[in-house]
């Protein structure tokens, strides 16, 4: 398998990514980090975008992620909201578990907020779904279907004690 190549490459498999804690909020549009490759206080923000950014751009595909690398004295992470303004966040001297410890509080979705919207994204609104709990109670509340027996009696035909009658 050529994905199975190079550094580190359990990064690339599908239990690795969907292990990823950190879901962006809605309104946080870009995500940038910025660090230099040399340095002793860069290390936890370059391990940060060795290990964590592609669990970060798996969970968040609407989110633009941005590295930049050897522009800064110092790391930062910067995100850009949706109407404008700008979370400057830094990351000077401190480990990859503190930074995203630090996102997961900062800007990161609660853990309440992603229960609640995979209960949201498994309760769809189908027709096929009836019962308690759903938008229909019973199968014969959906158009074209047989109506209750106990509402409105069944045709003869359709009842196995006259089908299959034997004379």
């Amino acid at each position: 398998m050529p994905f199975m190549k190079g550094r580190a490459p359990i990064r690339r498999t599908l239990n690795y990514l969907n292990a990823g804690k950190l879901v962006l909020k809605d309104k946080i549009k870009v995500f940038s980090v910025a660090y230099n490759i040399t340095g002793q206080n860069n290390v936890g923000t370059k391990e940060f975008c060795f290990w964590y950014l592609p669990q970060i751009q798996y969970k968040n595909p609407d989110v633009q992620i941005v590295t930049l690398k050897n522009l800064t004295p110092s790391p930062f992470i910067k995100c850009y909201l949706d109407d404008g303004r700008k979370i400057l966040i830094d990351v000077d001297n401190k480990s990859k578990e503190d930074i995203l410890e630090h996102l997961l509080h900062t800007v990161g979705k609660s853990k309440e907020t992603l229960d609640l919207e995979l209960l949201k994204a498994e309760k769809k609104d189908n027709p096929a779904n009836f019962g308690v709990g759903c938008d229909r109670s019973c199968m014969c509340e959906v158009f074209g279907q047989v109506p209750c027996s106990g509402v409105v009696p069944l045709p003869k035909f359709m009842r196995g004690k006259y089908k299959n009658q034997t004379d």
